[in-house]
């Protein structure tokens, strides 16, 4: 494990700015929802694959969009609480003149305390009786509803942001890699109430990555292994100390690509996200694909 690199020094990583984890002022409460995206082969060419899984007072509901390598949004569709709760049903939309068709059976679906779906469910994208993107662990139940072909080229999972919320502790489910296994990931953080405040983050209960004094190291960045894979690992907890008491802890996952790379390839369709004016770019991993991050965004229940 490398050591932590203080917010202060040469190298320091800046993981958001000090306003940009601040909700807008005309939404005062942090939205609860997680966005997965997909490089898929759709009409002969890359593409991105958008899924935004979301909760609020009126219900669940998910979005879908697709774009080109160059984030230029092709369509999208939305699904609102209405239908969602039918839990069940197919949508259909156009690309160049090319229909696809979204089906999801979510009755047997289990759910976390997120929006997003953890078993008991499939989503699938189908493009001239291609299956191109397909989710979930019904997938069987998914061929036999659309009858569609495998795809020719496996869809590849690039990236993953979540809101996640706690007062001390946070603690989700996470994969590093596509297809890798998935962990319980947990963030401690003990910033009040001490004269020196840390920062632990453990996979499966083993400790991986300790910060001391954290007050003075809100911005940092190190490296951790996991399933025989170095993950960089950055933070920025400036809000935590320093912001609003709407402010959130920002972490990030990185493998494979380097994190300036991967991050200002992103967009951000919610509003308390803004890019991240990364200073420092790591050394490419060994990994095939086209790498992955994971970014969870940290919300302190009052």
């Amino acid at each position: 494990m490398r050591n932590s690199t203080s917010c202060f020094g040469e190298n320091g990583v800046q993981v958001a700015d000090a306003s940009c984890s601040t909700v807008s002022a005309s939404n005062k409460s942090p939205q609860n929802l997680v966005t997965c995206i997909y490089q898929c082969k759709l009409l002969g060419k890359s593409c991105l694959i958008t899924i935004t899984w979301s909760k609020n007072l009126m219900g669940q509901c998910f979005s879908i969009e697709i774009a080109n390598l160059s984030h230029q949004s092709l369509c999208r569709v939305d699904v609102k609480p209405s239908l969602f709760s039918k839990r069940k049903g197919s949508k259909f939309l156009e690309v160049n003149s090319s229909r696809i068709d979204i089906y999801w059976d979510l009755c047997l679906a289990k759910f976390g305390s997120g929006p997003e779906p953890l078993e008991g469910f499939y989503m699938g994208l189908v493009c001239k009786e291609e299956m191109v993107l397909l989710i979930g662990d019904l997938k069987k139940e998914a061929f036999k509803k659309t009858n569609a072909n495998p795809s020719l080229s496996n869809a590849i999972f690039i990236s993953k942001r979540e809101h996640i919320f706690g007062k001390r502790v946070y603690v989700t489910k996470a994969r590093f890699f596509d297809n890798g296994q998935i962990h319980d990931l947990t963030i401690e953080c003990n910033a009040f109430g001490v004269e020196n405040p840390c920062l632990m983050v453990r996979v499966d209960s083993k400790t991986v990555m300790k910060v001391k004094h954290l007050q003075w190291k809100f911005r940092g960045n190190d490296t951790i292994l996991v399933d025989g894979v170095h993950v960089d690992v950055f933070w920025d907890v400036h809000n935590w100390f320093f912001g609003t008491s709407y402010g959130n802890g920002v972490f990030m996952f990185q493998t494979c690509l380097s994190a300036e790379k991967m991050w200002t390839s992103q967009t951000f369709s919610d509003p308390t996200i803004l890019p991240w004016p990364c200073s420092r770019s790591f050394k490419e991993s060994k990994l095939p694909g086209p790498g992955f991050s994971l970014t969870l965004y940290a919300w302190k229940n009052e």
